[in-house]
């Protein structure tokens, strides 16, 4: 029987050792992983401080450090937000494509997709989060230590000033 296709759902601001972990687990078990960018519309501020496209190339980076792209099946896809939770599901299947399962941590995603799909639920890694991490870049905390060498050096070189 072939392995499913899975899809990650975060906004990953920033992309993290627990989000990596998550990653990590699914190459075991998914034929083919989507990684999808939620929020892709919303950057430049305090909850959202980088782009799609930074947060897609931080995670391609992590990824490619441990050889997980291209051994393993990873896409992208960018999620907008919309107007309401049965709208924004119905966009999410439509971008993503057809996928067997939804990976996610987030309650109100995982009841977006109760019934429409497979949800396999995400345990938080205690003390590992975005808002976390953004928290110690503001208070000049052990930031590096919670999110993969790649993505630090993302970080670092697109300025971490924009979370301050």
């Amino acid at each position: 029987m072939p392995k499913p296709t899975c899809l990650f759902l975060g906004r990953f601001q920033p992309y993290h050792n627990g989000h990596h972990l998550v990653v990590q687990g699914m190459t075991k078990l998914c034929g083919k992983i989507i990684i999808g960018i939620g929020s892709s519309d919303k950057s430049r501020s305090a909850e959202n401080p980088y782009t799609a496209q930074e947060r897609k190339e931080m995670i391609q980076a992590a990824l490619q450090d441990e050889d997980l792209i291209p051994v393993f099946d990873v896409h992208f896809v960018e999620l907008p937000d919309a107007s309401d939770d049965e709208a924004w599901t119905k966009q999410v299947l439509a971008i993503a494509g057809p996928v067997d399962m939804v990976w996610t941590g987030n309650q109100q995603t995982k009841q977006c997709f109760e019934g429409k799909c497979p949800v396999k639920e995400i345990k938080e890694v205690p003390g590992i989060s975005s808002t976390a991490v953004r928290a110690l870049v503001k208070a000049r905390g052990d930031w590096a230590s919670k999110v993969p060498d790649e993505v630090a050096r993302t970080m670092r070189e697109l300025g971490l000033d924009r979370i301050k």
